[in-house]
């Protein structure tokens, strides 16, 4: 089963932009997984074990590095394709 997932990173550090951008160049290092980001969001798709396991190994990574972060996430049963826009 795919799984589309949505996740917004709130740091709580002055320069919040850097752990930002280094949560996600990490998830770059799955290529079994499809990311798109824009101002707002990072989507990622994939098989739903593969995103799930993503996850929990990245926002621990990023909380071990960071300290305190906020992360807000939608997940969706199933493949969208993240390339659509109206």
């Amino acid at each position: 089963m795919k799984l589309t997932a949505e996740i917004s990173m709130y740091p709580f550090n002055d320069n919040y932009l850097d752990p930002i951008k280094w949560f996600i160049h990490r998830l770059d290092n799955y290529p079994m997984i499809q990311r798109v980001t824009n101002a707002m969001a990072t989507q990622v798709c994939g098989d739903y074990q593969d995103v799930m396991a993503m996850l929990a190994t990245e926002m621990q990574a990023a909380h071990e590095k960071w300290g305190k972060a906020v992360f807000v996430c939608k997940f969706i049963g199933g493949e969208l394709n993240l390339a659509h826009s109206e």
